[in-house]
Parts: structure tokens; sequence; C-alpha cells
């Protein structure tokens, strides 16, 4: 990194339009480049309050720590950007990590982790107007819908109204599926194959155009379920990775995955930015060798 953490905060306390000054300068790519694939790297969990490594409870708390993680992992070969909120992007633009990366903004946050809203996933975060601004290549959103929760019903609605905008401005939209339900006062999603296969179904629909319309989807808990799954949608698909246990089955799990037709790539966050054997570079060259 360049820049210190003081250094950023000098910036955005006293030249806030620097951000805005480095969106319109930066060098941008399309959205798939030469590889054909997609490898992303998340870094979107600090705004719903998901902070967590293992038994790190406040791991992604320290953001000069999260930030040279982040720098690592889009200096290596493959990696072709990074989804995150405002705050995370724009201290990446001006640490000028961006230059020729896919940026991907995340759109809804407002459903806190352990939350008793936490289904209530409002947009809270990026909307529309704000990447097409600043010049940003691709907007997230997540969809959980649980069918004893009157409320999944609003959060369909604004998602595909987020859908709609997104298609309006010629922009993607990485659309995140679960049939989600609470156990014990826990949101848990059901990543068996007829929830994921349901999951793909409502989220493929939403809007009045999927053109531009992603699907960002877990592996189902038996993999080999997975080519039946995704028979579901023509929609292209990028695996998304989450805090996993094993990362050597991790590993194995994704690599059969990405070798279905209608997968593109990966969005893949904790496990690459804190690996259990500490090396960014080497759990990020290992994930892009799967594809």
């Amino acid at each position: 990194m360049n820049l210190s953490i003081p250094d950023l905060t000098a910036v955005r306390a006293r030249n806030p339009e620097a951000v805005a000054e480095a969106a319109a300068r930066r060098a941008r790519r399309p959205l798939i480049g030469d590889s054909g694939r997609l490898m992303i790297v998340a870094a979107d969990h600090p705004a719903r309050g998901a902070l967590g490594i293992g038994d790190r409870r406040l791991a992604m708390a320290d953001r000069a720590d999260l930030l040279e993680r982040l720098c690592v992992a889009l200096s290596r070969p493959g990696v072709d950007g990074v989804l995150a909120t405002a705050d995370i992007l724009e201290d990446l633009l001006l640490l000028g990590a961006l230059e020729n990366k896919v940026v991907m903004g995340s759109m809804n946050r407002g459903g806190l982790a352990g939350a008793s809203f936490e289904m209530d996933d409002r947009f809270t975060g990026h909307r529309a107007e704000d990447i097409a601004r600043l010049g940003f290549d691709a907007g997230k959103l997540l969809v959980r819908i649980d069918y004893d929760d009157p409320g999944s019903l609003t959060t369909l609605e604004s998602s595909a109204r987020a859908v709609d905008a997104m298609a309006e401005r010629g922009l993607p939209v990485f659309v995140e599926p679960f049939i989600s339900r609470r156990v014990d006062g826990r949101v848990r999603n059901d990543l068996s194959a007829e929830a994921v296969t349901r999951s793909i179904a409502i989220a493929s629909g939403l809007g009045g155009t999927s053109a531009y319309t992603w699907l960002k989807l877990p592996v189902t808990d038996d993999v080999d379920d997975m080519e039946q799954v995704l028979r579901t949608s023509t929609l292209p698909v990028v695996l998304l990775g989450g805090e996993v246990g094993d990362q050597e089955a991790a590993y194995e799990r994704w690599g059969k995955a990405l070798r279905l037709p209608t997968v593109q790539g990966m969005v893949v966050g904790r496990s690459l930015l804190y690996p259990a054997d500490g090396s960014v570079e080497k759990a990020v060259d290992t994930a892009v060798g799967l594809l």
C-alpha cells in the first residue's frame, strides 16, 4: 500500500473529492477478460457486522490489515477484481489498487448478521446510480427467502427493482439467492439440491429483464448434485466461497463445480483473505489454478 490509514483519513477529511477523481481516471476493463473466466475477491462482510474468522470474532475489523490482504490478492495473476461496499472500494481507489480490475458494488447490507431483523435485507449499500456514477462494473445483491417470513416478499420486490435499475444502465448484477430459515433463532441457508434449485428458479425471474443478471451460487451439500441443479437456468453462474473449515476439501468441491458449463468463475472472500495457513498468495493462487 502506498498510503497508510492516517493518510487515507487525511485525504477523506481534507479532499473528499479525491474519491470521485480517482474513480474518473481509473483504467477499466471488460467484465470477462482474455481467460474467459472470472475470479473476484469478496470483502463486503464488514458492513453486515460479520467480522469474524474462525474463533477471531473481530478479525476483519482491522481495516489496514484487510486492505493489505486485498491489495495482495488483487496483485496476484488471474485475479480479476473485487466485491465490496463503498467504504472499502473507495479506500482501494485511493490506494490505486483498482486499475484494470472489475469493481463490483455490494448493494443490500441491511440484514445485519445475528440481528432480529437479519432477514429484512434492505438496500443500504450501493444504488445502481452510484455504481454508474463511479464507473464501477457490476453490482451484487443478496436474496434470502424464508417461506415462513412474510417480509421475504419485500426482499423479492426490492431485489427485482434493483435488477431493473441495473439493467436500465446496462450494468451486470450478480444475484445471490438462498432458501433460508431460522433454526434456534439463527438464520441458516439450506444448501440441499432442492433448495438451491428453487432459489435459482426464483432469482432468475426477478425484474423486467434477465439480460444483465448473473447468479452467485453456493455449491450444494453434495457437489455431485450441481450438474442437475444448474440445469434450472441459462444465466451465467459464479460460485461463492464463504467461510470454510477444510480448505483442501473446499478446493476439491469448487474444482468439480467449475467444470460445469454455465459456471463462469468464482467470488470468494474470507477463505482466501484469511486462509488457515496464513498465506494469502498461496490461497489465491490455488483458487485461480482451479479456473
